[in-house]
């Protein structure tokens, strides 16, 4: 006992100046981070850019918090006069800010549409799949169009700072190459477990494992309260804006991060509560979404990270608003007019724990994608089969479950904004899609990707290889969620798994979010066509005066094209129009591009 004595002395004492030393120790934890963040800016600052950003967005929400805690009251006090005179003119002021931010979306587009004419399309197709929504609704007489048209209105100005803005782009970009950067560390795992051989040549051993690191990563994020805290403010700003009631809002936001299982559990407690048109909201949120799990595996493939997680937080507005387009609620929600709900954290008991259960819970989505993918690819093959069989019985070659998709849905592509040329593989990605499932699209979409950036013939006979940029990234979006035929039994088997009670409910509308999670993912697309720049290519003569040829590239057939196009083979003589007249090297290019393309220029 006496020899205790000075240990339990100093637990009592911390146990009674706890606050005390906590501060202490915060203090002190301050005070090192600015020393680090002084160095590295002084050092470095362009280095240290991305520091500096993370530290002002900390910085500002930890200065919020207080501020509220200690001035929000008094300033709500002082505020409240003006808050009365505004609501008495909300009535006029309303509609005014309405007709002035139509007169400016009209003038915005006259502008813009008038340098990309084939960006109407888009628009065209956007307001076609909004009207065809509308047209599906349960009850078209109570539809909340503060909810619609507010949820749109997120959804375009997401799409415009990420897509057109110059910090949109570049902080998407960084982010998208910090995600890129990050799941290249899955490399040092999977290839002590497998071996470089296997991880490099295998599919299985190359890709999935990102899953279970990614999974992992979630995890522990979630034991430090990361992500409950991100959710929640993505889902306050939702809710404050469209007059969504907190459950159906919470689990949309959730779904930016998590998949279609896993956000529900966010509001685990509430579902024997909600409203059918509540539940819609959530199913739909889970269709028109990826988790940030599966982003990673898509990633890996060579998809575009910057899109995929611009489609993904783009989609969380729109699905909510056009959930309650097509299921307008007509019953009274329990949740109507609460500030917000309580998130349960892990029950983990420390961040071992938390990253062994992330990698742990994995496991079985894993072997769910493996599985499926041997499935679905054996099925096609089955289905492709048949279907040839058949086809050659009337004399039709080559009929498969791809060309009759690229039949079908061409028109949907279309709409979207694709070229008629492209159409027909972008329909073809649409089909697998959703009748399979989007890994397999994803997969064949990084095929033609990968062809194009090698700078391959667009045709090769009557096949095409590769889809244009635009296609790509219109197809990006529209492939971006869960929102296929198979993912009505995981959401049922879900949903149906929290609340029993309520399966009949849950399978009365499950189709109706399927419909909607499909049609919001192809919204997505629409607004990447209408706000598609695109990528300039450059001064062709100062690339081929540094290129040497041995090799093609996307930027090599756009120049080689480009030669082609300017040259002129009249009477056996092969002159060139244009600035390329001025090029005295023009020939010798033009004979090394003919060893690469075909043109009927090298026939001379």
């Amino acid at each position: 006992r006496k020899a205790l004595q000075p240990a339990s002395k100093a637990k009592d004492f911390c146990k009674a100046h706890a606050n005390v030393l906590r501060r202490v120790a915060l203090g002190l934890l301050g005070v090192a981070y600015l020393c680090y963040f002084i160095a590295a800016c002084y050092l470095n600052f362009q280095r240290a850019l991305a520091l500096v950003v993370m530290t002002a967005v900390v910085a500002f929400f930890i200065c919020w918090n207080i501020f509220k805690k200690h001035c929000g009251a008094k300033v709500l006090l002082l505020l409240r006069p003006i808050g009365k005179c505004f609501q008495k003119s909300w009535q006029w002021l309303k509609w005014l800010l309405w007709v002035a931010l139509l007169a400016g979306l009209i003038v915005w587009l006259a502008l813009d549409t008038g340098r990309n004419p084939e960006q109407l399309i888009s628009l065209g197709g956007f307001c076609f799949l909004v009207l065809f929504l509308f047209a599906c609704s349960k009850h078209h007489g109570a539809v909340p169009w503060r909810a619609v048209f507010w949820g749109l209105g997120l959804e375009f100005l997401l799409g415009l700072f990420i897509l057109r803005t110059t910090p949109g782009i570049q902080a998407f970009q960084w982010l998208g190459d910090q995600i890129q950067y990050f799941l290249g560390y899955t490399t040092a795992g999977s290839s002590f477990v497998f071996g470089n051989t296997l991880i490099e040549e295998v599919f299985a051993f190359q890709t999935l494992p990102i899953i279970v690191f990614f999974s992992c990563v979630m995890s522990i994020l979630y034991y430090l309260g990361v992500m409950q805290w991100l959710i929640l403010k993505i889902s306050w700003v939702l809710q404050v804006s469209m007059g969504t009631t907190p459950t159906e809002t919470l689990s949309v936001a959730g779904n930016i991060f998590v998949g279609q299982t896993e956000a529900p559990l966010l509001i685990r407690p509430y579902l024997k509560d909600m409203t059918l048109s509540e539940i819609h909201a959530v199913m739909t949120g889970g269709f028109s979404t990826i988790a940030g799990s599966v982003m990673g595996a898509y990633i890996s493939f060579g998809i575009d990270a910057a899109s995929l997680i611009a489609a993904s937080v783009m989609a969380a507005p729109c699905a909510l608003a056009m959930a309650k387009l097509v299921y307008p609620e007509v019953e009274e929600s329990k949740f109507k007019g609460k500030a917000s709900i309580r998130l349960s954290s892990g029950e983990e008991k420390n961040i071992l724990e938390a990253a062994s259960n992330g990698a742990a819970a994995s496991v079985g989505l894993v072997a769910n994608i493996a599985a499926n993918l041997i499935a679905f690819l054996a099925v096609l093959e089955f289905i492709n089969s048949t279907l040839r069989c058949f086809g050659e019985m009337v004399d039709i070659e080559g009929l498969t479950f791809q060309v009759i998709c690229s039949y079908v849905l061409m028109p949907v592509a279309f709409l979207m904004g694709a070229d008629w040329a492209d159409s027909p593989l972008v329909a073809e990605l649409l089909g697998i899609k959703i009748f399979l499932n989007e890994f397999v699209a994803y997969q064949q979409l990084a095929t033609y990707k990968k062809n194009r950036l090698m700078g391959l013939e667009e045709w090769d006979g009557n096949q095409k290889q590769w889809i244009s940029e635009r296609a790509e990234s219109i197809t990006t979006f529209a492939l971006c969620g869960f929102a296929n035929l198979s993912s009505i039994g995981i959401t049922l088997g879900g949903l149906a798994s929290m609340v029993p009670q309520r399966k009949g409910d849950f399978a009365s509308v499950v189709l109706r979010a399927l419909l909607t999670g499909i049609c919001v993912s192809m919204l997505n697309a629409c607004l990447a066509g209408l706000l598609h720049v695109p990528t300039e290519v450059g001064d062709c003569a100062m690339f081929f005066n540094t290129t040497n040829f041995s090799s093609t590239s996307y930027t090599m057939y756009t120049c080689c094209k480009q030669l082609f196009a300017s040259s002129v083979l009249q009477n056996g003589t092969l002159s060139f129009t244009g600035s390329w007249a001025e090029q005295a090297e023009s020939v010798l290019w033009l004979t090394e591009c003919c060893g690469h393309y075909n043109h009927t220029s090298c026939a001379g």
